[in-house]
């Protein structure tokens, strides 16, 4: 599993971690940048990897860390209510926004509310705050899956479809994960490390995923696309401010919940329009200049939250 590494003092500035947003941040554009550039000398399909992490490996991870690392039931309301508060939250504001520009709220406020907390989220939680900051960042993004696949779908296409949000894998990984975890359930000691392999495939196979996504790009929608990428960060730090502010939230889940708000579109927006016909070169170009804009927001946001 990922870990957060230790900080390095002799490279702060002003008492800001500047060394260890470079640790953070580094290992994972490092590794979108390897796929990135892969896929632009070898064109690459990506369509049974894919399928692959979605079924075998993410599920694996989500189970074994919640059925091993998730701390005390008590600790979990307030980022998991945090996550639903940004989600819905950064929608309501992108909303009146967006109606103003004259473009469809229905195929831009969704890559704007729902983020990239699975493909960029989980690595980064886990680089800056290791297995117990990885734990939450699950919790997060769970929430913002059971989201995305109700509320999210819901504006898609005008009706929610109960069937796909109850035989998805992610969502069932996560049931049986927190069955384990309060039901005092750990899995035998001879299958447990193969749980953990399958595990640990997941987070660099996003990531790599996640470049090779991005060679697959239509920019023909720039000016939509620059819009919902800077709406994406501007609304979900707003929401996560307001949430961490009534709510008391510090430390680890309060910087967990700010990194959760700077997060760019997720590419599965994009999947989703395509796949209901809601816009889909519009969301290409939400997502792809979000995640180019994350290289900025990202740090800076890291630059603020990281212990020292």
């Amino acid at each position: 599993m990922l870990r957060g590494p230790r900080p390095n003092h002799a490279f702060s500035q002003g008492g800001r971690p500047v060394w260890r947003v470079l640790e953070v941040t580094v290992p994972v554009f490092a590794v979108i940048l390897v796929g990135y550039l892969y896929a632009r000398f070898r064109p690459t399909d990506m369509a049974v990897a894919n399928r692959l992490n979605v079924h075998l490996f993410v599920p694996a991870l989500l189970f074994f860390v919640l059925s091993e690392k998730l701390p005390a039931a008590s600790a979990l309301a307030g980022p998991a209510l945090g996550a639903a508060v940004v989600v819905l939250g950064s929608g309501l504001l992108a909303w009146p926004v967006v109606r103003l520009t004259g473009w469809s709220a229905r195929t831009v406020v969704p890559p704007v509310m729902f983020n990239n907390s699975g493909n960029l989220g989980l690595p980064l939680a886990a680089l800056a705050f290791g297995e117990a900051g990885l734990a939450l960042a699950v919790v997060l993004f769970v929430v913002e899956m059971v989201l995305h696949f109700s509320v999210g779908v819901f504006l898609l296409q005008g009706r929610a479809e109960l069937g796909p949000l109850l035989r998805n894998p992610i969502l069932l990984a996560t049931a049986a994960g927190l069955w384990a975890h309060f039901g005092d359930w750990q899995a035998p000691a001879l299958v447990r490390p193969a749980i953990e392999m399958m595990a640990d495939v997941s987070i660099p196979l996003m990531l790599v995923a996640l470049g090779i996504r991005l060679t697959d790009v239509d920019l023909s929608q720039w000016r939509v696309g620059l819009t919902g990428s800077l709406l994406c960060p501007a609304t979900g730090l707003l929401a996560a401010w307001a949430f961490i502010t009534l709510a008391g939230l510090t430390g680890m889940q309060a910087g967990l919940l700010w990194l959760f708000g700077a997060l760019p579109p997720a590419v599965l927006n994009y999947i989703l329009a395509e796949h209901y016909q809601r816009g889909p070169a519009e969301v290409a170009s939400i997502v792809v200049l979000g995640n180019a804009a994350a290289l900025v927001t990202i740090p800076v946001v890291l630059y603020f939250v990281l212990p020292g």
